[in-house]
């Protein structure tokens, strides 16, 4: 169900627009990379601007992604440091001897557990 929500809510109208810009804006623009001698063609790419502009949102949504993992790093490692934490008292937990069969719990083995009180 959100998923449909945000399909329809979200995306549809944010492809409209996206479409709308690229249909608006299909000339050819010069990018170049030397602010010395901006006439250099080794330096300087002409392409629809609609592709630079779709060029920076997808560079903007990676590294805005790259920076929100960097900084959910100590959230994984501690998951992590608990994950083993909980294998290990499950490994303890199964090694525990298990009472003789016929016997109650909490009988001549000594039971480090209280009895429980109602």
């Amino acid at each position: 169900m959100l998923n449909r929500f945000m399909l329809i809510v979200v995306f549809v109208p944010l492809a409209i627009i996206l479409i709308a810009l690229a249909v608006a804006n299909r000339e050819l623009v010069a990018f170049t990379l030397d602010p010395f001698n901006p006439g250099n063609p080794k330096l300087t790419l002409t392409l629809p601007l609609f592709i630079f502009l779709f060029l920076a949102l997808a560079i903007g949504m990676i590294v805005g992604s790259l920076a929100t993992w960097v900084k959910q790093g100590r959230y994984r490692k501690l998951a992590r440091q608990r994950g083993v934490e909980a294998e290990n008292l499950r490994q303890a937990v199964s090694r525990v001897p298990t009472a003789p069969q016929g016997a109650t719990p909490g009988s001549a083995q000594g039971s480090a557990l209280p009895k429980p009180t109602n």
